[in-house]
């Protein structure tokens, strides 16, 4: 299928199909004319991709998921040995990462229940 189709099946930008490509997350056939030519496969690539993002992976990271996981029937299993090793130094760094930002949404919560209500100068009770 060609880019256009390739849109319309995955719900992902042409740009962002190219930065895929450029990263080495995806790799579609080229025709002598220099148009990409996607197969099936590289539908369901993207769709684990865009969950890899969507779970806080950086795309050099799943660069290395990739070509380690395989879809058992039930979900995505590891099929590489240092993966979920890997996986679970990604996990750590994510749960830091949610740490922070609930202490920034305290931080905020505490302002904002300071703050005036509803633009006017009297305080929230």
């Amino acid at each position: 299928m060609r880019m256009g189709e390739m849109v319309r099946r995955t719900g992902v930008n042409e740009r962002l199909l190219r930065y895929y490509e450029e990263q080495g997350l995806l790799a579609p056939e080229r025709l002598p004319s220099g148009y990409r030519v996607y197969s099936d496969a590289d539908v369901e690539t993207v769709r684990r991709i865009r969950t890899l993002l969507a779970a806080g992976l950086p795309t050099a990271t799943i660069a290395q998921v990739l070509p380690c996981v395989r879809d058992d029937g039930s979900g995505l299993a590891p099929v590489c040995p240092d993966l979920v090793a890997q996986l679970r130094g990604e996990r750590e760094r994510i749960r830091h990462a949610i740490k922070d930002l609930q202490a920034s949404q305290g931080m905020l919560d505490t302002i904002i229940a300071a703050g005036p209500v509803d633009g006017t100068n009297r305080q929230a009770a």
